[in-house]
């Protein structure tokens, strides 16, 4: 059985997390299978939003499988450190814009996984935090240094010292979500957001993503150089003249990607 499903269509990917018994929890097979999936997307000229979510109606994700660790060695922990560090680092790094659609618990490197999104929609039954510090570890998958960006220095103290578990109005309330919804709307809700990004430029909101990204490590004078060198590699694209002559024709461009 595949760990990671891959399905495309109208230029939105919906990569599903697929081991619903075990809480769609990551070994090192699914992390492996994850890292595959993230290169497909990065490549598909095709994809243009990406969506992940969590195979059955318990779990987004509850982290590392630790009915695996208890079994490995110091070794095999430190490799699946590294996997997990180097697949969220690239789907936070992907061009194409993320959601994250949170359908259940996401609990410590499955809240990294929602961290590594761009965006996080989730049912307001969902429960999620990084509760590493209970294992008496820490969160080794980005936890520490995304969720203080998202949501400042303080208030990531405080969640990640108690390992607080947030329920979903809780965690908008923190900041950390886009948006709560229904859970029957969840998926149809996500992917009503990733239309209303379909309906731009595609290299526009890559260079936008990239931009602001890039921009947030930097300071304002070499962010504003990124930005505009950003803003020259869509100058000459055929989706920027495209652009133009729908607005002369009073209609919607149609953008290839170009």
């Amino acid at each position: 059985m595949e760990q990671i499903l891959l399905e495309v269509e109208n230029h939105a990917a919906v990569v599903t997390i697929n081991r619903a018994e075990a809480l769609n929890a990551f070994n090192y097979e699914t992390l492996l299978e994850l890292q595959s999936k993230v290169e497909q997307i990065r490549i598909n000229p095709e994809i243009r939003v990406v969506l992940f979510i969590g195979a059955g109606e318990k779990a987004f994700s509850v982290g590392a499988d630790l009915k695996e660790r208890k079994n490995l060695t110091d070794e095999q922990v430190k490799r699946n450190l590294f996997k997990i560090n180097e697949v969220f680092n690239a789907i936070d790094q992907l061009p194409q814009p993320t959601i994250a659609a949170i359908n259940g618990f996401a609990f410590g490197g499955g809240m990294e996984l929602a961290l590594a999104c761009d965006f996080r929609f989730a049912a307001k039954e969902a429960l999620m935090g990084l509760t590493e510090t209970s294992l008496a570890i820490i969160p080794g998958a980005g936890g520490t240094q995304r969720l203080p960006r998202l949501v400042g220095q303080a208030r990531a103290l405080e969640l990640i010292l108690t390992a607080r578990r947030l329920t979903a109005d809780e965690a908008f309330n923190y900041g950390l979500l886009t948006k709560v919804v229904e859970r029957i709307n969840l998926v149809n809700e996500s992917l009503s957001f990733g239309r209303q990004l379909l309906a731009n430029g595609p290299i526009a909101l890559q260079q936008a993503k990239f931009a602001i990204k890039s921009g947030m490590n930097a300071d304002l004078n070499t962010g504003l150089q990124i930005e505009r060198k950003a803003y020259e590699v869509t100058l000459p694209t055929e989706d920027r003249v495209e652009a133009l002559q729908a607005f002369s024709e009073k209609r919607k461009p149609v953008f290839k990607g170009k």
